[in-house]
Order: C-alpha cells, then structure tokens, then sequence
C-alpha cells in the first residue's frame, strides 16, 4: 500500500504507485487516442485480462517467453483490426461494437479457465522479479538498513508507451489527423484526409496495446484471472477525461491521461487510507470526480462556443 509509513514520506510510495497502475497508463493510452479521434472502446478490460490468461496459460505448459509476448500483441491486435474494420469500414456504433468485443473477450477469458491461474515458468519467474534499483532514491529501514528505491520493468514499459504516443500524436501525420478527424470530420473528409482509415488505425493502436498492458499486468501480478482486468475500461475512460480528452474528441493528451490515471488512483488511496475500506467508496468517489471534470469541460466547451460567435 502507498501509504503505509505515513503518507507520501519517500520517493518508493510514489514508485508504488506507478508499479501498481503501469498496465492502466497502458491502456489508457490507447483509449485516449480513440477518444481524440471521436470514438469508444469499453472492450479494453476484457482483452487484457484475455491477455493475461492466455499468457499464463502458455507459460504454464512450457512456453517461450518472448513467444508469449507475441501472442499478447497477437490477441490484443486481433481485437483492434476486427472492431476497427467493423466502425470504421461498416461504420457501426462504436458502443455496440466494443461491447460486443466486451462479452466475447469475457467469455473466452472464461473458457480458458474460471479458476485463478498462477505463473509456474521460472524463467518469468526471473524477469517479473527483476527492479530497476535507484539507491539514492532510497530510505533508511526503523533497524537502519538502507532500502533503495526499486520500479518494476512495467513501469519502464509504461514510460515508453507515454512518450511513444505522445510523440505519435504532436508530431506524426497520423497524430494530426487523428485530431482533425476528432474535431470535425467533415472537415477532415475536405482536407484529404482517409478518415475511414485513420479512425481504423486508433482501434489497432488500442488493441495493440492492450496486449502490451496485459503482458505488463502478468509481469506484476504473476497470475491469470478471470477478472483481472474487471473495470479497467471505466478506470481508463474516467483516467483520460480526469486528462482532459474530451468525449467528443478533438481535444485531448496523454500526458494528460497519465497525470490523470495518477490522480484517479491517489485519490482512491486517500479513500481508503481515510477509513473508508468499502468498495463502494472508491466507486463513490470515482463518480464524483469523473462529474465534476464532465461538468468542467461541458462549461469549458461553452465559453469557447460563444468566444467563436462573438
């Protein structure tokens, strides 16, 4: 827990959190791209937590590791190109399609196994054990021992992904477009641009690295579960729009979206470090957030359609 010792008293707490929240930051990533370019993906949960049991199933019968990371890009941009095909070529409802992705990627995660999965290969065993030491980031144990500050390879992965996107959206074409199709997609239909296309390509993108978080979400947990990743879409759209993406698209960051997810996160630890255990809680204050950023950017947007008129 990130609070243990009494609040925020040395950089590890901070580094705990970002252990723990590394395959959200993921997935919200690919979700805030979606969102830009107008869309919706609430599949991305399920397909992570697919991930994860597929690759814990693998690893346990002897499998290579770096054939399951493949199988988890394998998994997660399968999902990307067949619901990008389906909203962008056949132009259906993203929430139907994405849903429809939800149950199926539920169902599957649940044939592999309803029981909770552990990983057994010692050779994950060895790389899901491996930190990254920073020891003058450490502190001194109550016996006196020095501890220095470790992060998890997850959190690295996370780091690259944030500027991998980040760089994709500011100074990449697609990023742009991405952007203009957001905005006004008619718009972008008169200035070139393959909307059809570019919105397919936000699905893959998504998809792909869903597979990446479930393969960081294993690195962490060490285990497969039918509901691994339960919530995680909510937690990913809450994370984005706390960001500042908009649900109508156009505008949003994933620097945003990462200080977002953290916010999103602290503020749910503080929950629970006040007293209040319960579920409900976090959910309670989940909602609230996510209303009043909502109420925020609704205000935001008016000012500046009536700055465009006067």
């Amino acid at each position: 827990m990130i609070f243990i010792g009494g609040g925020f008293l040395h950089p590890q707490q901070i580094f705990d959190l970002l252990n723990d929240n590394s395959p959200l930051i993921i997935v919200a990533c690919g979700l805030t791209i979606v969102m830009i370019g107008g869309g919706i993906d609430i599949s991305v949960g399920a397909v992570t937590s697919l991930v994860v049991m597929s690759c814990v199933l693998y690893l346990n019968k002897g499998g290579n590791i770096f054939v399951a990371i493949l199988l988890a890009l394998g998994i997660g941009l399968a999902f990307g190109v067949v619901q990008g095909f389906l909203i962008s070529y056949l132009e259906i409802q993203p929430f139907i399609v994405t849903l429809a992705g939800l149950f199926f990627a539920c169902g599957m995660t649940t044939i592999l196994s309803v029981n909770p999965q552990k990983v057994d290969h010692e050779g994950f065993q060895d790389l899901m054990s491996k930190r990254i030491e920073i020891s003058w980031l450490g502190y001194t144990a109550k016996n006196g021992n020095q501890i220095p500050a470790r992060i998890e390879l997850g959190v690295v992965v996370a780091i690259i992904v944030v500027v991998v996107v980040f760089i994709l959206l500011r100074y990449i074409r697609l990023g742009r477009n991405v952007y203009a199709i957001g905005g006004n997609q008619q718009s972008a239909l008169m200035l070139g641009i393959n909307v059809k296309r570019t919105r397919f390509l936000t699905y893959v993108i998504s998809g792909l690295l869903c597979g990446i978080a479930g393969f960081v979400f294993m690195m962490h947990t060490g285990a497969g579960n039918a509901t691994n990743a339960a919530g995680m879409e909510m937690n990913a759209i809450a994370s984005a729009i706390i960001g500042g993406t908009l649900l109508t698209g156009g505008v949003g960051s994933v620097v945003g979206t990462f200080f977002g997810t953290l916010t999103l996160t602290t503020i749910k630890k503080v929950v629970v470090s006040s007293g209040l255990n319960h579920p409900y809680w976090q959910q309670i204050s989940t909602g609230g957030m996510l209303c009043f950023f909502i109420i925020l950017q609704s205000v935001v947007l008016k000012r500046r359609q009536k700055r465009k008129t006067l």
